[in-house]
């Protein structure tokens, strides 16, 4: 019977927490988009006093509200916290998995993206800019790896989309401009767009830095051959 009454009062409570509305201020503050990741948002927005997350493809992912800012986000087994203090963040609560380790996603401005956003919009320059602050700020970060950035203009290559390939093959030979494969790979993009004079020139570029680059010198030997 104890057991009984202490579920009630539990289901009661949480039921007086989850159905009060959250304030105007609060809605306009939070909805928006966060950094989840350097290269990667979530957006916040709210439907009918319910708040919702726009992640990984999904549109209509449902919070469920746990107090007037916390909510529990299923998708990443998370309890997040909105935090507007110094600047509105989300926080995700601290738990036995993640114990004594802080995640905060700060909430980003009007017009602000990540690098693979301006470089979809071909904002290249900022999306070279955003590249650059997280190679200053963390030079092991994968998402601004050599290779990364390399399969990525291969993806492009694949789609035929060649000048998209150039653009983060450039954006690579930039920000690692003592690596051969850089120069290896943009020399390719150049070879299927037919510019074969700036073929040549990063063929020519990969083999200063390397000449063991087995790939350009073959390249290179079938250009001038002809």
């Amino acid at each position: 019977m104890k057991k009984l009454l202490s579920l009630i009062f539990l289901l009661v409570l949480f039921t007086s927490c989850t159905s009060r509305k959250n304030s105007e201020e609060f809605i306009s503050t939070t909805q928006g988009r966060y950094l989840f990741n350097d290269n990667e948002v979530i957006e916040i927005y709210f439907k009918e006093q319910k708040l919702y997350a726009k992640w990984r493809g999904r549109t209509d992912l449902e919070l469920l509200k746990v107090n007037d800012t916390a909510f529990y986000m299923k998708e990443l087994n998370e309890k997040i916290l909105f935090v507007s203090r110094p600047q509105m963040h989300i926080q995700l609560a601290e738990k036995r998995e993640h114990k004594g380790i802080k995640y905060d996603f700060r909430k980003l401005k009007n017009g602000e993206k990540t690098p693979h956003e301006y470089f979809e919009a071909q904002q290249f320059d900022k999306a070279l800019d955003a590249f650059k602050m997280i190679q200053q700020k963390d030079s092991l970060n994968p998402i601004i790896s050599q290779g990364t950035l390399n399969r990525l203009g291969y993806k492009y290559i694949k789609k035929e989309d060649f000048d998209s390939a150039l653009e983060i093959f450039k954006i690579n030979a930039i920000l690692y401009p003592n690596k051969s494969n850089v120069f290896d790979s943009m020399a390719e993009a150049y070879f299927l767009k037919k510019d074969t004079v700036n073929a040549i020139i990063n063929f020519k570029k990969a083999l200063a830095i390397n000449p063991e680059n087995r790939n350009s010198e073959r390249f290179l030997k079938k250009i001038t051959k002809k």
